[in-house]
């Protein structure tokens, strides 16, 4: 494949989905969840499944926009997540309700509170966390490549988190520390994918002096591609079975993580060889060996 020749397409392809995700995001925001916004959830574990209007008449009088998930092989686990924070007279009394109506212990019942303040301290973190962690791989690649590999690999990073958050944004899923902890999984996955097409670049740069840019990237990009693909299905087979399978818990890890990883793909084989390309000066500089 050349992928050289087509690189203005994959940006453009790129540059789309990334304004349709910062413009659902400015337009509509973030479905933030309870570890952002503030809030409660609540964990029943039933011993069979009860209908969401019953589970709606006891919060009802506390929240009447609580949202309710079911989970497990028969819908027995039951998540509430309200944006209120409940106190311990108002959970007591939850949980007594829920005793006296459905026959449950109260072990069979837990609750996690979250305040607005700590959302927001989570939120400075997390972009903190992927600052940190951008500016230490660019300072490896640097020093490992160069400053032109390792820029573009950054920007690349940037763009699976863009197409991610985008993702979000436009079929507003709950943004929660998951997600975070999913961007960062992200990250680490995609940048070994690119890591591996720039070595492959460098080696066929020393290989292959005479040779123009443009034939040295295909010639890496296509010799890495095969193992790409498989790394790519592999490990989508995987997630796509956590998700599947999985519990609420496992679930709002998975699905970012799927996300991310086609986007690492298509980044990794696509975009950040290009970018480089392009930083780089195309066919107008050599190409040069550090």
């Amino acid at each position: 494949m050349d992928f050289v020749k087509n690189r203005k397409v994959y940006f453009i392809i790129s540059a789309l989905l990334i304004i349709v995700g910062i413009v659902f995001s400015i337009v509509n925001g973030f479905n933030l969840g309870i570890d952002f916004s503030g809030g409660t959830i609540i964990t029943i574990q039933a011993k069979e499944f009860i209908e969401e209007a019953k589970i709606r008449d006891i919060f009802n009088k506390y929240d009447e926009t609580v949202g309710i998930q079911y989970s497990g092989a028969n819908k027995e686990e039951i998540i509430v997540k309200s944006t209120k924070d409940f106190d311990t007279n108002q959970m007591t009394e939850i949980k007594y309700d829920l005793e006296e109506k459905f026959g449950l212990d109260r072990s069979a019942i837990s609750s996690d509170s979250t305040e607005p303040t700590m959302g927001k301290e989570i939120q400075r973190k997390a972009v903190i966390s992927i600052l940190i962690t951008s500016a230490l791989m660019l300072l490896y690649i640097t020093i490992r490549f160069e400053f032109m590999f390792g820029l573009a690999a950054i920007i690349a990073l940037l763009h699976d988190v863009l197409i991610t958050l985008g993702f979000y944004a436009v079929f507003k899923f709950p943004v929660n520390s998951s997600l975070i902890a999913a961007i960062l999984t992200i990250v680490g996955y995609s940048i070994n994918a690119t890591i591996i097409i720039f070595d492959r670049i460098r080696e066929d740069i020393k290989l292959q002096p005479k040779a123009s840019k443009a034939v040295i990237l295909n010639s890496a990009v296509n010799q890495t591609l095969r193992r790409s693909i498989f790394t790519t299905i592999t490990t989508l087979v995987a997630v796509f079975t956590l998700y599947y399978v999985g519990v609420e818990a496992v679930k709002v890890l998975a699905l970012p993580l799927i996300v991310g990883m086609i986007s690492g793909f298509w980044s990794s084989v696509f975009i950040a060889p290009n970018l480089w390309y392009t930083l780089t000066g195309g066919e107008s500089n050599r190409a040069k060996v550090k």
